[in-house]
């Protein structure tokens, strides 16, 4: 017969796990929404920027400008920068973003390019650390929600990997943020820049609703409105002078862009796990529950045919 203090144990121990769980993920459930509260506070600026970058696109031919940043050059070293999280409950979050930066490296293996690793998130840096691996730059220990401090940390990191020549190209690897359910590994070129990609106009929004009582998150397209700048403005430095001190300015945006990306999606994936766990203690709360009330109902036909034979043994 099986023991009834026993699986009332088991019982309060999964409810107390439950607990764990749901609150875990009502907080990741603040953080995307300070996530997204960030993304909103730091449009201002990318917009400025943005404007100011195709104005002087109408005064400078970005292709023929003869600017460090945007000097394609005979690719023989490739710095990899990889961003994973400092902490782990989130499902793959974090090992399918492992595992493409170690793709791309067996790839640039076979084509005979060096290649090095910036990594952020201690994730990334205890797993490469232990592999024999180049390892130029780690960062850890970052704030959840990103910082655009943190963010020109690292691309001060990059720019100086990039114009010392130690690499000729870098290559960020890191999650799109999709959905609560579902983010994209990707790799994006951050340096040389592109210029066709300087006055791109499209930007994404996401938004964390509660329609039903679940999380549900909606994402939307913004277009820019751009306009070119008067053509009686005069520039105390030259166009040149100007866009090659701002386009440190638009790599550091980049890249606080996809940290909050990264970010987003580490979060949206561990409401997703918290919520799969307390589904799944949901279910076996339910099946230890009729477990109990069998073990209880075979104990009191017990007892009760033990009294009866007693009974009729007097």
């Amino acid at each position: 017969m099986p023991n009834l203090k026993g699986i009332r144990d088991r019982i309060q121990s999964v409810k107390n796990t439950k607990k764990i769980t749901e609150a875990m993920r009502l907080v990741a459930a603040a953080k995307v929404r300070r996530a997204q509260e960030q993304v909103t506070s730091t449009r201002p600026f990318a917009n400025t920027l943005l404007q100011v970058l195709y104005g002087l696109k109408s005064r400078l031919r970005l292709e023929e400008a003869d600017l460090p940043l945007l000097k394609q050059r005979d690719v023989k070293s490739i710095g990899l920068l990889v961003i994973t999280g400092d902490r782990g409950l989130c499902g793959g979050y974090n090992a399918n973003i492992i595992r493409k930066a170690e793709q791309r490296a067996k790839e640039l293996e076979k084509q005979g390019i060096k290649y090095t690793f910036v990594l952020v998130g201690r994730k990334a840096v205890q797993y490469f650390q232990n592999r024999d691996v180049p390892i130029s730059k780690t960062y850890a220990g970052l704030e959840q929600i990103p910082s655009a401090s943190e963010a020109s940390q690292i691309a001060d990191e990059l720019l100086s990997l990039f114009l010392s020549g130690s690499v000729d190209k870098i290559e960020l690897i890191y999650t799109r943020f999709v959905s609560l359910i579902t983010s994209q590994p990707v790799i994006q070129t951050l340096l040389p820049l592109i210029p066709e990609a300087l006055t791109n106009t499209d930007d994404e929004t996401f938004n964390l609703v509660t329609r039903g009582g679940k999380f549900q998150v909606e994402r939307s397209t913004v277009q820019a409105e751009l306009k070119e700048l008067s053509k009686d403005m005069i520039f105390e430095q030259a166009p040149q002078d100007i866009l090659n001190a701002l386009l440190p300015l638009y790599l550091s945006n980049q890249l606080l862009r996809a940290l909050q990306e990264g970010a987003a999606s580490e979060l949206a994936a561990r409401m997703t796990a918290m919520n799969n766990a307390s589904e799944n203690a949901s279910e076996l709360m339910k099946d230890l529950t009729r477990s109990y009330n069998k073990a209880r109902q075979a104990a009191i036909t017990q007892e009760l045919a033990e009294v009866v034979a007693g009974a009729n043994a007097l």
